[in-house]
């Protein structure tokens, strides 16, 4: 079957359909509230927001836009034509229990008018506590997904993930990182069908892994302190996706609807000057884990 924009944009819907669903039945309790909206310049989208028992704020969207790019992001992505179609789907889950991670996903397309085209995404996880069975559960997950494309694809995307999830700033990653890959396009050893088939195996690689996470962390007791810490670790969160995530730039330099843009932030942070936590603890030991280079698939 010919891959193209319609048979892409089709198969990302499905996915946010199937990913609410099961996150829904998971949750037990809450039920996504739907935001269907337009751009002005082109397309639009399906936001849908989740606040239930496990998902204290957690977003799953769907977009498909089109029309001309700024001046400064066509030259910056080194475009010759200013028309473009992007269409993809955008996870990000915050949750109540502090032992659950955060949880981020993006799959994406885009082609411009003159047949230029590229696949993009990733899955990366943030830990408020860094746990090792969960990371190595999580990495070798994102290692057979990444065989679907080559097998050299899960080393080059996870340190491309180290590298961009990281919070310059803080001179610390904002997890444990995952896989990050952009601009594949086919070439003499892959085609446009080829990235597909691994982009597609990506996505299906979410619910997998939050069922684990869920089962593993999200009956576990937690105390006062741990939420504290919870809301500090957040903070990262929200400073690397204002700073320093060029999907959010994006968005924002495209006129793209604020509200789904920056349904990735908590809805509950904290910031406090200077905090160090105590020497040999749990809070310490995740800080000393927040860093590239982590082999966790071993």
């Amino acid at each position: 079957m010919k891959v193209d924009r319609t048979v892409i944009t089709d198969w990302f819907k499905q996915l946010q359909d199937n990913i609410c669903e099961d996150l829904e039945s998971l949750d037990g309790r809450g039920s996504f509230h739907e935001d269907l909206w337009e751009r002005e310049g082109g397309g639009g989208g399906r936001t849908r927001i989740l606040e239930g028992a496990l998902v204290e704020k957690g977003g799953v969207n769907f977009s498909a836009v089109s029309g001309d790019l700024p001046s400064n992001i066509q030259q910056a992505l080194k475009l010759d034509k200013p028309d473009f179609y992007a269409t993809g789907v955008s996870i990000v889950l915050h949750p109540h229990n502090p032992w659950m991670p955060i949880i981020h996903m993006n799959v994406r397309y885009f082609e411009t008018g003159d047949g230029t085209y590229w696949f993009g995404g990733g899955i990366d996880l943030t830990p408020h506590y860094v746990i090792d069975e969960d990371a190595v559960f999580f990495h070798r997950t994102l290692e057979t997904a990444c065989k679907v494309l080559s097998k050299d694809a899960y080393p080059e995307y996870k340190k491309w993930a180290d590298d961009y999830f990281y919070v310059k700033h803080r001179k610390e990653t904002r997890g444990i990182g995952g896989i990050f890959f952009d601009r594949l396009a086919g070439d003499e050893s892959r085609t446009k069908e080829n990235i597909f088939e691994f982009v597609q195996a990506v996505g299906n690689a979410f619910l997998p892994i939050y069922n684990y996470m869920a089962r593993q962390n999200s009956q576990k007791t937690f105390t006062k302190d741990h939420k504290d810490w919870q809301l500090l670790r957040r903070g990262r969160y929200v400073e690397f996706n204002l700073v320093w995530d060029r999907g959010t730039k994006f968005g924002l330099e495209t006129d793209g609807r604020i509200e789904s843009i920056l349904m990735s932030l908590p809805p509950h942070v904290d910031w406090k000057y200077n905090y160090i936590p105590k020497e040999d603890s749990e809070e310490a030991r995740t800080l000393l884990l927040l860093r590239k280079g982590i082999d966790w698939s071993q």
